[in-house]
């Protein structure tokens, strides 16, 4: 099913995702994330185990006070109609990732590093319930191996084995294959919730994340969505 992305009222329309991506971008901080890494993080939220509310998530994303009530009202709303968007375009197997871009050699390139960055980040918000069940369900690892291959490739995720770099034509496959990924996953954490007893050790057992984290990458500063 085709449904035109201006006919959803949640959706940011391209003005609107230049000027949220202008503000992060003019209030970024050493490791901070860009609107590819929020769209990253807002992707592994929609389609994880539980929810996760703003007062929880917008301290990834905004670090800094507003200049001004009207313009934190106005970031505060792009925000809200990105993470409302996400919903939309699973719900109509719709989804693309906003990717940055990153300057090679041959010219500029589509990256996943800051989307993968961001994702990463989503499920560390949930990181008990994630790991746990990553653990002792082999399906969910299985439907997460595009995504993960890309973060291993980008220096996101540390492999267990050695990992071999991704050829290009494999890592353009795993990007195509990202949408496809996040419908899956969110099928099944709808088909197979976390128990009430997942919770609960999930709360008991709620580390902080590792705090390094790879150093920024330089991007071009376009999306693509």
């Amino acid at each position: 099913m085709n449904t035109p992305k201006t006919d959803w009222p949640s959706s940011l329309d391209d003005r609107e995702l230049e000027e949220l991506d202008q503000y992060l971008r003019a209030h970024v901080g050493d490791g901070d994330l860009l609107l590819d890494g929020v769209h990253g993080l807002l992707s592994a939220l929609a389609v994880g185990p539980i929810q996760v509310l703003p007062e929880e998530w917008l301290p990834e994303v905004l670090h800094e006070p507003f200049a001004d009530e009207a313009e934190g009202n106005r970031v505060l709303a792009l925000l809200a109609k990105l993470n409302d968007s996400i919903n939309a375009e699973l719900d109509v197997d719709a989804y693309e990732p906003i990717l940055g871009e990153v300057d090679t050699d041959a010219g500029p390139v589509l990256s996943a590093a800051g989307w993968c960055e961001g994702f990463s980040r989503g499920i560390d918000l949930r990181a008990g319930l994630w790991e746990k069940r990553l653990a002792d369900d082999p399906q969910l690892m299985e439907l997460l191996g595009p995504v993960m291959a890309l973060a291993v490739d980008e220096g996101i995720l540390n492999a267990d084995a050695e990992f071999e770099k991704l050829s290009d034509d494999e890592y353009d496959e795993c990007l195509a294959q990202v949408p496809t990924v996040l419908g899956a996953v969110n099928q099944y954490w709808s088909a197979h919730p976390a128990t009430e007893a997942e919770i609960e050790a999930a709360v008991k057992t709620e580390t902080v994340s590792d705090p390094q984290t790879p150093p920024p990458r330089q991007r071009s500063g376009h999306w693509v969505h």
